[in-house]
């Protein structure tokens, strides 16, 4: 359930705003609580994907998800 839910956020709030940007974000994993993405295009390359991952995609994960996510990029 919680997969589905993370899936769903990354699909339809946050997906949207990176591809406007000429970039995209893919699940890699989930352990436990650790949400492992792989940032796509622009956003792989760009000097402001630290701040993406952690003040973009991990507060609106915890917002809607549940409190305790963390979000970590990872080597596509």
């Amino acid at each position: 359930q919680k997969i589905k839910l993370i899936q769903h956020v990354l699909d339809h709030e946050i997906r949207p705003i990176l591809v406007a940007d000429g970039g995209d974000v893919e699940l890699f994993d989930i352990d436990g609580d650790r949400v492992l993405v792989t940032l796509k295009g622009a956003c792989g390359s760009c000097s402001s994907s630290t701040t993406t991952v952690k003040y973009a995609i991990e507060a609106k994960l915890k917002e809607l998800v549940l409190p305790t996510l963390t979000v970590e990029e990872v080597a596509g």
